[in-house]
């Protein structure tokens, strides 16, 4: 299991739970409303971001210990 992953997910939760609080009332002026769904989305688009990052990361270390494995193996012939 990826925990980063998991820790973004759990973020994700957290984000809209405390967006379904903050929800302004029915009497509060409506810019409230698209400036906290705007700032919703906007945390969450950054943890998706950070996990796009954190898996092309990931990737290029396989990668690299691929190529080395494959480079040692060429050397001991």
């Amino acid at each position: 299991m990826d925990l980063k992953g998991l820790g973004y997910s759990i973020s994700t939760i957290s984000v809209i739970l405390l967006g379904i609080v903050a929800w302004p009332k029915p009497d509060e002026p409506q810019w409230k409303a698209l400036v906290l769904v705007t700032g919703m989305l906007v945390s969450v688009i950054g943890m998706g971001v950070r996990f796009i990052s954190h898996r092309r990361e990931k990737a290029a270390i396989a990668y690299a210990q691929r190529e080395a494995e494959r480079a040692d193996g060429k050397a001991s012939r």
